[in-house]
C-alpha cells in the first residue's frame, strides 16, 4: 500500500533525518530536514516540482525517522546512513577502488614507494591520494631525481655487501653499505616531506646551510652535490610556475542535467594550474541539484582537501560542510559560488567539460543500442538483448574445475554481475560442470527476478543442448540461447569461419568476417575465457600455497592461515627476516627457523 499521508501530522517539527522504505522495506530515499513535518509535507503537496517525484511517491509504504539536535549531525547522519543503506534514489560513490599514495615508510632508512591501498599503517607517513596514478608516478620520479633515497626493498637493503648500480649512477647515496651517515640520509628524508608538503623554500635554506658547512669543512665533493641537488629544485619549480595572478590552490564543481540523467565534473587546480579532472555519472536521481552537490561534498572529501571549493549555486547548509571539513582536514577549507571574475570563468569550464560528457555519454549510448538492435535483428532474437550472460568453464586435467558467467549490459561489460562457482560435481566434465553452473545461477536469479534477455555460451551445439534443458526444468521461457564457436580448421582460409548455433534453427548462422556484431561476440566470450582462466589460476595457485605450507614439520592449519594473512605469499615469508616472523604471535624462534630454512631449500 503508498503512504497513508494522513501520518505525517504525528511527525515532530524538530531537526532530523527521514528513511523512506517500499513496502518490502528496501530503501528508497533519506534525506535531512530541519522541521521533518514541514519537509515532509512538501513531498506530497504540489509545491514540489523535483524531478522523479510522480514516479517514486507511489512506491514509498514506510517513512522513518531520526531526531537530532542540530543540522550539522543531520548532515553527518545522512551521510552515514546513505552509505550504508544505499538508498535507490539517492547519490553514492562506491568506495569500491583502492587510492594511489606515496608513502615514507617507518625505517632508520626509510623508502619511499608508490602503494594502491585503501588502508594506512600507522607508522608509516603518507601523501595523497593523487587524482590518478600517472600524477603520482611523475611526482615520484621528480622527487627521486631530486632526492636520492634508496629504492630497494629492506630485505635486499640488509643483505646488501656492496653498493648497486643506483649508486654508481648518483640516484642513491648508498645507506645500505654505510656510503652517508644515518643523519645524512635522515636530512634528505626531511627535505623530501618539506618538499612533498610544498614547503620548498624551506628545503632550498636547509640545503643552502649544508652547503655552507660543506665548504667551511673543505669537503668540496660534498658543496657541489648539494649545490646540484639546490640547482634541479630551482629548475623543477620553474617548470611549475604559471604565469598569472590566480595561483591558489582549488577544486571546482560543476553538472549538468538532462531528463533522468546527471554528469558532475570535478576539476583540480594547484598553483594556478589545471592537474587533473574527475567525472561523476548518476542515473534517476531524485535529488535536487544543490542536494546533489552537499552529498558529493560530504561522501567524496575525506582525506585530500584544497583551500577552496567553488560550487555555482551558495548551499544552504554550506556554514555546517565548513565546520565538518575543518575538524576532518584540521585547517580551514572555504566553500565559495563566485558570481564574477577568474572563479566564474573556472566554474564555466567544468560546465562545460560536463556538457561534453554528457554528450560523448550520448552518443555512445546510441551507437550500442544500433548494434544491440542489429544483433537482435542478426540472430533473430525474441528479446532486446539489454542484459546479456556469457558462461564458461575452466581447468587443467580436470583439476580445480571452475565456471564463469559475465554480464553486459546495455552493450558494456557489467563487472557487478560476474558470477564464480567452484564445481561440485566430482569428477565432472565441461558439460557437467556448464550444466551446474547455469542451475546454480538461473535457480537464484529466477527467485530475485534478475534474469537476462540472451544466453551466450562459448561451445556448439553441446553446450547449447545443456543450457536448454535446464531452463526447461527451471520452467525459464523468456531468454534467448545462443552458442558461438569456431569452425574445425580448413587450409584453404587464413582466418576460422564462426558459428553461432540457436535451438530453433538446425543450420548455424555464419556472420561475415568483419562483422561488428561477430567483434562484440567475440568479446564477450573472451571476457568469459579470460575471467574464468584467472579464476581458475587463482584457485591452482592458492591450493598450491598451502600444499607447501603443509610440507613444513611442525607447522599447523592455523599457524599457516595466519602466515598467509601477514605476508601474502610464500615469496614474501621467503624474504622476511626471523626478527620479523617473531612478531607474528605464537611463533617461537625455533620455529621461524624451521620455516625460512625449509622453505630456503626448496627455493
Amino acid at each position: 500500500m503508498p503512504f497513508d499521508t494522513s501520518k505525517l501530522s504525528s511527525y515532530p517539527s524538530h531537526s532530523g533525518v527521514y528513511l523512506m522504505k517500499d513496502k518490502e522495506g528496501n530503501f528508497l530515499y533519506i534525506g535531512k530536514a530541519n522541521n521533518l513535518k514541514k519537509r515532509l509535507h512538501q513531498y506530497f503537496s504540489k509545491e514540489d516540482s523535483r524531478p522523479l517525484v510522480h514516479i517514486f511517491l507511489p512506491e514509498i509504504a514506510v517513512i522513518d525517522f531520526i531526531v537530532v539536535s542540530s543540522e550539522k549531525e543531520a548532515l553527518i547522519l545522512e551521510n552515514t546512513l546513505i552509505k550504508k543503506h544505499q538508498p535507490k534514489y539517492n547519490i553514492l560513490l562506491k568506495d569500491d577502488k583502492t587510492y594511489v599514495r606515496l608513502v615514507i615508510t617507518d625505517h632508520p632508512y626509510p623508502l619511499i614507494r608508490l602503494i594502491r591501498t585503501k588502508t594506512k599503517k600507522k607508522k608509516d607517513l603518507y601523501f595523497g591520494p593523487y587524482t590518478s596514478g600517472l600524477a603520482a608516478r611523475d611526482t615520484l620520479e621528480i622527487i627521486l631525481k631530486l632526492f636520492p633515497l634508496r629504492q630497494c626493498s629492506d630485505g635486499e637493503f640488509q643483505n646488501r655487501s656492496r653498493p648497486c648500480l643506483l649508486y654508481d649512477i648518483k640516484k642513491c647515496v648508498g645507506p645500505c653499505v654505510k656510503k652517508c651517515t644515518q643523519e645524512e640520509y635522515n636530512q634528505l628524508v626531511q627535505n623530501t616531506i618539506a618538499f612533498l608538503q610544498g614547503d620548498a623554500k624551506k628545503v632550498l635554506q636547509d640545503i643552502s646551510q649544508e652547503m655552507k658547512k660543506a665548504s667551511e669543512a673543505l669537503e668540496f665533493e660534498k658543496a657541489n652535490i648539494l649545490l646540484q641537488r639546490s640547482q634541479k629544485i630551482k629548475h623543477v619549480l620553474e617548470l611549475q610556475h604559471v604565469d598569472n595572478d590566480f595561483s591558489i590552490d582549488c577544486d571546482v564543481l560543476h553538472l549538468y542535467r538532462e531528463n533522468n540523467e546527471v554528469f558532475l565534473v570535478q576539476l583540480f587546480f594547484r598553483i594556478g594550474k589545471l592537474v587533473g579532472s574527475a567525472h561523476f555519472h548518476f542515473s534517476n536521481i531524485f535529488s535536487s541539484d544543490e542536494e546533489i552537490f552537499s552529498s558529493f561534498l560530504l561522501q567524496h572529501y575525506q582525506e585530500l582537501f584544497p583551500k577552496e571549493i567553488l560550487l555555482p549555486i551558495t548551499l544552504k547548509n554550506q556554514k555546517e560542510i565548513e565546520e565538518i571539513f575543518y575538524e576532518l582536514a584540521k585547517k580551514k577549507v572555504s566553500i565559495e559560488a563566485p558570481q564574477k571574475g577568474k572563479k566564474k570563468e573556472l566554474l564555466l569550464l567544468a560546465l562545460q567539460n560536463a556538457k561534453a560528457l554528457f554528450e560523448k555519454e550520448k552518443k555512445h549510448i546510441d551507437l550500442q543500442e544500433k548494434l544491440l538492435l542489429h544483433l537482435q535483428e542478426s540472430l533473430h532474437l525474441v528479446h532486446y538483448p539489454k542484459k546479456i550472460c556469457c558462461f564458461d568453464v575452466s581447468h587443467l586435467f580436470s583439476e580445480e574445475r571452475v565456471a564463469v558467467m559475465v554480464g553486459f549490459t546495455h552493450g558494456r561489460r557489467d563487472k557487478k554481475r560476474t558470477q564464480l562457482f567452484r564445481i561440485r560435481t566430482p569428477l565432472s566434465g565441461d558439460t557437467q560442470a556448464l550444466e551446474e553452473a547455469l542451475r546454480r545461477y538461473f535457480s537464484k536469479a529466477k527467485k530475485e527476478n534478475d534474469l537476462c534477455d540472451l544466453l551466450l555460451l562459448d561451445g556448439g551445439k553441446g553446450q547449447l543442448s545443456t543450457a536448454v534443458t535446464v531452463l526447461q526444468e527451471l520452467d525459464i521461457a523468456t531468454i534467448d540461447i545462443r552458442a558461438i564457436g569456431k569452425e574445425e580448421g580448413r587450409h584453404d582460409k587464413g582466418l576460422s569461419q564462426e558459428k553461432i548455433f540457436s535451438w530453433e534453427s538446425k543450420e548455424p548462422t555464419i556472420l561475415p568476417l568483419h562483422s561488428p556484431i561477430l567483434f562484440f561476440l567475440q568479446n564477450i566470450r573472451d571476457e568469459a575465457h579470460r575471467a574464468a582462466i584467472t579464476f581458475h589460476r587463482k584457485r591452482r595457485e592458492k591450493k598450491q600455497v598451502k600444499s607447501f605450507l603443509e610440507a613444513i614439520p611442525g607447522i599447523g592449519p592455523k599457524k599457516r592461515t595466519h602466515l598467509l594473512q601477514l605476508f601474502g605469499s610464500i615469496e614474501n615469508i621467503r624474504k622476511s627476516s626471523i626478527e620479523e616472523l617473531e612478531k607474528v604471535s605464537g611463533f617461537s624462534k625455533k620455529e621461524c627457523e624451521k620455516i625460512l630454512f625449509f622453505l630456503k631449500k626448496e627455493e
